[in-house]
């Protein structure tokens, strides 16, 4: 499983990437295969300000339906529309082509308080 060291991780199993003044937020690895072919992402909070552990979406999977929960506070700029057409994406490479939203956050200094790739393998037990 890969959990790549410069993004952040939260306990919800959500990734976090810090790009320029954005941050990008998706599911892990980890977090992808636990749910199984993902058949379909819903984000409907776009242009909204979502606070921290807040739902900002969901994940259908084959076998389930997960609830997205906001690692940061913040208003969502950018939802991946590619994911409407293809949401195996995410299975396929969760850190890439499967990143879900874009968000500008009220506050970066927020992300100090989640998991860095040491942490979050050790919370899964990887």
């Amino acid at each position: 499983m890969n959990f790549p060291e410069e993004l952040k991780y939260t306990k919800d199993h959500e990734w976090i990437k810090i790009e320029g003044d954005l941050v990008v937020i998706g599911i892990t690895d980890f977090a992808q295969s636990e749910l199984g072919d993902i058949v379909y992402v819903d984000v409907d909070t776009l242009d909204d300000t979502v606070a921290v552990n807040e739902v900002f979406g969901s994940v259908e999977a084959v076998k389930t339906v997960s609830d997205l929960f906001m690692p940061i506070t913040g208003e969502v700029v950018e939802f991946n529309e590619e994911l409407e057409d293809e949401p195996e994406a995410v299975n396929e490479d969760p850190y890439g082509k499967g990143w879900m939203i874009k968000v500008k956050p009220e506050n970066i200094d927020d992300l100090k308080d989640l998991l860095d790739a040491k942490d979050y393998k050790e919370l899964i037990g990887a």
